[in-house]
């Protein structure tokens, strides 16, 4: 990211206004797609933040696993350290970085579980072992050994050897319903474009500001 050198923006990145904008789900939706055709490698990564009970954040990267108006979905095991943290704190931070498309978007807000039967639904959609591997791993537990780990997946694999893998019942998802959306668009020399959407309540109405690079 030279401050120096002018970068080659191609046309169809230069072609609109993405800052004329005045709704930030239906923006992510249009940066989102266009990540999915440039972005070699996970598109839907995305780095989630949560704070413990001292108050000391913790981030680490996840996928992104659906998104419509009310918010933005991932998966996990609720023991998790981010699954103890969402329970005492129900609040998080997002941030997608597309280095294709040199677009950064930041989201906060509060964070709730999706339904059993939103889980149930993705939770099929796994592969055969990724569902086994969810009720074989302790996430975020102390593992003695690879070994270990390798002989609970045989055990649950042995287990779940006729019939469907059925979803753990601490492995669930949680939705980000955001507060601030923050879009960023690199420019040369560093006058980037930075776009603010923001809301008092889930319900009330976005209000955009720009902001200083």
């Amino acid at each position: 990211m030279s401050d120096t050198a002018p970068i080659e923006h191609p046309a169809w990145l230069t072609g609109g206004d993405f800052t004329e904008a005045d709704e930030p789900l239906r923006l992510f939706a249009a940066w989102f797609a266009e990540a999915r055709r440039t972005e070699a490698v996970n598109p839907d990564a995305m780095a989630l933040a949560t704070v413990d009970r001292d108050g000391l954040p913790n981030a680490r990267m996840v996928l992104l696993k659906a998104f419509d108006d009310q918010g933005f979905v991932f998966y996990t095991n609720l023991d998790s350290v981010k699954g103890r943290e969402l329970a005492d704190a129900p609040k998080a931070a997002l941030t997608f970085y597309w280095k294709s498309l040199q677009r950064q978007v930041r989201a906060r807000g509060s964070v709730e579980p999706v339904s059993k039967e939103e889980a149930d639904a993705y939770f099929a959609t796994r592969s055969r072992m990724a569902r086994i591997g969810a009720w074989a791993s302790k996430q975020s537990a102390a593992l003695e050994s690879r070994l270990a780990f390798e002989k609970a997946v045989a055990v649950h694999a042995a287990k779940f050897a006729i019939g469907d893998v059925p979803r753990p019942p601490n492995w669930s998802g949680y939705r980000v319903v955001p507060q601030e959306i923050e879009f960023w668009q690199e420019r040369p020399f560093r006058l980037h474009d930075r776009i603010a959407f923001t809301r008092s309540t889930v319900g009330a109405p976005w209000r955009k500001t720009r902001l200083y690079p």
